[in-house]
């Protein structure tokens, strides 16, 4: 059984001036440059998530809230 799984509640802001990663009150809030569109947003989530924790991004992956603000991500 692999318990190395951590949950993160992430807030994204998209059409920000810059990427960044910011923690806050136990919540990551994800700032992006990327629009909402197409699924473009959560792959720049995903991409930006990657970098702060220093995984791959096949090891991440968005729970719940694929179409929301809000979202839960696991990392493997």
């Amino acid at each position: 059984m692999n318990d190395s799984k951590k949950i993160f509640n992430v807030r994204v802001t998209p059409h920000a001036k810059q990427n960044k990663v910011v923690e806050s009150d136990g919540v990551l809030r994800v700032y992006t440059t990327v629009a909402p569109e197409n699924g473009r947003a959560n792959s720049a989530v995903i991409e930006l998530l990657s970098e702060y924790f220093g995984v791959a991004k096949s090891q991440i992956k968005i729970v719940r809230g694929v179409a929301a603000r809000d979202k839960v991500v696991e990392i493997a």
